[in-house]
Order: C-alpha cells, then sequence, then structure tokens
C-alpha cells in the first residue's frame, strides 16, 4: 500500500509516520501532487495556525489536488479543521470539502483553552474503529461546527466533532498518533 503523508514540513508529520510505521506501513512523506493523487491512502497532517497551513499547501500548489482526491484521506488535528470552509482564525478559507465553519473554543471553568488531555468519545459510525467511551488525546484551541459530517464527539463543555466523514475524507480532531492503542486502531480501520 502507497500511503502519502502531505509535506507541510511542520507539525506532527514525524509522529504520525512513526504510527503508521508501527502497522507495518511506510509512508512517503511528499508535496508532489502526482505522488499524492496516485496514493492508495493520504493523510493530511497539522499542528499551529490555519491561515500558516493553507500558506504552505498554496505555495506548493497542492489546494486543487486535494479537493480532488478520490482515494481515502485522512485529515488529523488541523488537517481536519483544513477540510471545512473556512476557520475564524485569521479569517482563513480553507479547502471547503465539508461545510461549516471552525470557531474558538470558549474556556470555562474546569475547561482551559486549548483543550490539551484525554477526552472521551462517543461514536454514532461503526467501522473507524473507535467506539463510545474510548479515550483520545486532544491538543487544540479550535473546533468543527457540528453537523451532518460528525460521526464521532467529545464533550468540552459542549459536544465537538471528533471525527468526520464526507465522501472519501475522513478527520480526526484528536490525535491519534498520540492515542494509545485506541489511535492504533482507528488509523488501523483507515487503512481498512
Amino acid at each position: 500500500m502507497k500511503l502519502a503523508i502531505v509535506d507541510l514540513e511542520y507539525g506532527n508529520i514525524g509522529s504520525i509516520k512513526l504510527a503508521f510505521e508501527r502497522l507495518g506501513v511506510s509512508p512517503v512523506v511528499t508535496a508532489d501532487s502526482d505522488d499524492l493523487a496516485n496514493a492508495d491512502r493520504v493523510v493530511l497532517p497539522g499542528v499551529g495556525a490555519a491561515g500558516h497551513a493553507m500558506n504552505r499547501i498554496d505555495r506548493r500548489g497542492l489546494r486543487d489536488c486535494l479537493r480532488s482526491i478520490c482515494q481515502p484521506a485522512l485529515g488529523i488535528c488541523l488537517g481536519m479543521q483544513l477540510l471545512f470552509d473556512g476557520s475564524e482564525e485569521a479569517e482563513t478559507g480553507c479547502l471547503g470539502i465539508i461545510p461549516g465553519k471552525v470557531r474558538a473554543l470558549d474556556p470555562s471553568p474546569g475547561m482551559p483553552v486549548p483543550h490539551m488531555g484525554w477526552s472521551k468519545l462517543e461514536v454514532g459510525d461503526s467501522g473507524i474503529g473507535i467506539a463510545s467511551g474510548d479515550y483520545v488525546y486532544f491538543a487544540h484551541g479550535y473546533a468543527c461546527d457540528d453537523g451532518p459530517a460528525t460521526v464521532a464527539t467529545a464533550d468540552y463543555g459542549h459536544k465537538i466533532p471528533a471525527v468526520v466523514r464526507k465522501d472519501n475524507w475522513l478527520g480526526a480532531q484528536f490525535h491519534p498518533e498520540r492515542s494509545g492503542a485506541v489511535g492504533s486502531r482507528f488509523l488501523e480501520a483507515f487503512l481498512g
């Protein structure tokens, strides 16, 4: 299987690559649109700011490539957020694969921002390697709008989408590469 990780030259690429290697897959880290188009699976990683990530995507000429990918693809953390129409973060236009906006989390007592740590999932879709009651690791200050694409949520003062799915794209707000056995099951299910 050819697994391609989109090379944005920062973020969680190394830990994602290692997580897949533990599952017996050797990913290619690339910013080449032909490599991405011809891969069996594509992963869009991300840690940091939406505007910075979209600038890197645009400088590499990958916006149209990512929007037209037909094979199974996975956005992780910021990579999931980039699948939406836009982000409140510097009013950034994103890929527009999933309708909705990414909004800043509001801090509340016992719920500081960023949301960093383990949270329990409520899963409404089987076949993604995770189940209701599983705990996964989050590290984010923004969350996507809830909507028809949401297949799993976490409670952080209110329900936030933890996993989304639209067509061939799957997105995880949590970090499967940092979520132990549960994260490994999620990545295995993505590999199919």
